[in-house]
């Protein structure tokens, strides 16, 4: 008399397998087709900020993709303040030693301007509370004064070893691109930057 059955226990494994591949493949594909659905939604946006902030104009701040420091026919470069030009001038003809090229993202900027990247900001933050930790209204934002600058990866991680040198210091620890010039920081080091534009009592991004 035999006693091995295996077959239905065996058989109840591989029917328990194809059903857990199954759920797994759907459950794969359903991730596929939201990341289908969202990103071209996400890219719509960017996109059409972008086109936004271009039809506002270079006259008004925008910066054309590979604009650096020493491009003075471009009016976020040539409007901002003499005294932070000519630092981050000085800094940019040493770093490019470096081969370091200081990179403008963006540096003065018009009223209009700034209440265009005010506005983005509180839809994308949801409130005008969270949206201040990243944008200032244009009465206090420095870049409309002409006082800040953001620049590219490179340059800015160039500037977190050397700029205080050249007074040019990270004010906000959420803002690594964000440089203002601090002639104190010559002599005495640059000083320990803001968590954030709203803690900043003397301006704002």
């Amino acid at each position: 008399m035999s006693a091995i059955k295996p077959a239905p226990a065996a058989g109840r494994r591989t029917r328990l397998t194809v059903r857990v591949a199954f759920v797994l493949a759907n459950a794969a594909l359903a991730v596929v087709f939201v990341q289908q659905a969202v990103a071209p939604s996400l890219l719509s946006s960017a996109s059409s900020s972008d086109d936004r902030h271009r039809a506002l104009g270079e006259e008004n701040g925008y910066v054309p993709e590979g604009v650096t420091v020493f491009d003075a026919g471009v009016p976020a470069v040539a409007n901002l303040d003499p005294a932070l030009l000519g630092a981050l001038r000085r800094a940019g003809t040493v770093a490019r030693d470096d081969g370091v090229e200081f990179v403008v993202n963006s540096g003065w900027r018009s009223a209009a301007y700034q209440e265009e990247l005010l506005s983005e900001a509180v839809a994308q933050y949801g409130s005008k509370e969270e949206a201040a930790r990243w944008v200032a209204t244009p009465d206090k934002s420095p870049h409309v004064s002409g006082h800040a600058i953001d620049l590219g990866r490179e340059a800015a991680g160039w500037l977190s070893k050397h700029g205080g040198a050249y007074g040019l210091c990270q004010i906000y620890a959420n803002e690594a691109w964000h440089y203002e010039l601090r002639p104190d920081a010559v002599t005495h080091g640059c000083p320990a930057p803001y968590a954030d534009p709203t803690q900043d009592p003397g301006g704002q991004s």
